[in-house]
């Protein structure tokens, strides 16, 4: 059994978001869904809590980490660094979808 399902308060939510962007729409229209996680989760834990959240089979799991970006704010311009993240790409079985990454074409579109 995983750490989290010993101690439930150890990780509150390992799924942090879904990331909508013209490229993670492409994937999503291939199979591959794209989330942004906990820093410390580990494969085993996005899939599982990818399938608990959107009752889907979860195939294969790809992530990857990215470094806080360094930037310039306020009226001083301080120097701040943004925090550090993670990235889970996941593929679903065969015929199963998750609705947050369908596009539905708007009401007052220009023609």
């Amino acid at each position: 059994m995983t750490e989290r399902s010993e101690n439930p308060n150890a990780m509150q939510h390992i799924i942090k978001r879904p990331i909508i962007t013209e490229k993670s729409l492409a994937l999503a229209a291939k199979g591959w869904y794209t989330f942004a996680v906990d820093v410390s989760a580990t494969k085993k834990d996005i899939s599982s809590e990818a399938g608990d959240i959107y009752g889907v089979t979860v195939v294969d799991a790809r992530t990857m980490r990215s470094k806080g970006k360094t930037r310039r704010v306020g009226r001083k311009l301080h120097t701040v660094t943004m925090s550090d993240w993670k990235k889970a790409i996941l593929r679903l079985k065969e015929g199963q979808t998750i609705d947050a990454f369908t596009v539905t074409p708007e009401e007052g579109a220009k023609k």
